[in-house]
């Protein structure tokens, strides 16, 4: 992630100064002061289009509260493998930009926040330049939830993402998902790595992030690991044989918390991963 993104800037810039012409050009006829309205024009296209940076900066420059700051230093178990001048960089910046919000008179903690946004940091660690949607919603359950989203007893998730909506997580999974780092189960990556694959307009297991030419390459490993799954060839959990897109995220878990047995049992997919993320967990056990 980046305060100013040098794509969206150029992009801004030119809009600014096509607005700006645009607008000179035609009021020149009427008045004398066409020039002058084209400037202004230029100016508050540019200013809207500034509001983003501006609004990173400000974040960036403002500590972590002492909460969030204390839960990532202690109870994230990568923080110490990672940048961490820029992990915390990107987590003021999802803070900031993301809601949180709790059902139910649901309590949400700096500390509950950072969890969810360490884990959304985590995945783009590799790939800087990349982006998560701005102005995301997170809602935090006190308990597991249906499909119908009632929480109780019947409740058989812990988490779950939309393409349009928010990201719902129950607040004790988040916690326990980083309390236990190598059990292949962390419901914060699973679900990050649903709204990764929702970029390409619905979730199919093949996120934006894999390149165009490897595409078809990736689709068939897919295929493969599935089938891997269902003859129970595979360490990764019956769920991920739903479809490609739960094979994904149920890949993302083993990537970052198992990686040494992913690399042994299943080394092509492995090596996928470490490409599509730009990020190697298994250097870190190392």
């Amino acid at each position: 992630m980046r305060i100013l993104n040098r794509k969206t800037a150029t992009f801004s810039l030119t809009l600014a100064l096509l607005t700006g012409a645009g607008v000179g050009v035609a009021t020149e006829p009427s008045t004398s002061a066409g020039w002058a309205f084209g400037c202004a024009a230029f100016l508050l296209t540019a200013g809207w289009s500034a509001r983003s940076p501006i609004r990173r900066l400000l974040a960036v420059r403002r500590p972590l509260s002492p909460e969030s700051a204390r839960w990532l230093r202690a109870e994230f178990p990568f923080y110490r493998f990672l940048e961490q001048a820029r992990l915390e960089r990107d987590i003021k910046i999802l803070l900031a930009e993301w809601t949180f919000e709790g059902v139910a008179d649901m309590e949400v903690t700096d500390a509950l926040k950072t969890a969810v946004a360490a884990g959304a940091a985590l995945l783009l660690h590799g790939r800087p330049d990349w982006e998560w949607p701005a102005r995301h919603a997170i809602l935090f359950y006190p308990d597991c939830f249906d499909d119908t989203y009632a929480a109780g007893e019947e409740g058989e998730f812990d988490g779950m993402a939309h393409a349009q909506g928010p990201v719902i997580f129950v607040a004790e999974s988040v916690r326990q998902g980083w309390k236990h780092p190598a059990d292949g189960h962390n419901v914060v990556l699973h679900e990050m790595a649903h709204l990764l694959d929702y970029e390409s307009a619905f979730a199919d297991g093949a996120p934006s992030l894999v390149a165009s030419e490897s595409l078809a390459a990736w689709r068939e490993l897919v295929r493969r690991e599935i089938r891997r799954i269902r003859i129970g060839r595979s360490m990764l959990r019956r769920y991920a044989a739903r479809d490609p897109a739960e094979l994904f995220a149920v890949a993302v878990e083993n990537f970052f918390e198992r990686p040494e047995r992913m690399a042994e049992r299943h080394p092509e997919l492995f090596a996928a991963l470490r490409n599509i993320f730009r990020i190697d967990p298994l250097a870190w056990r190392t």
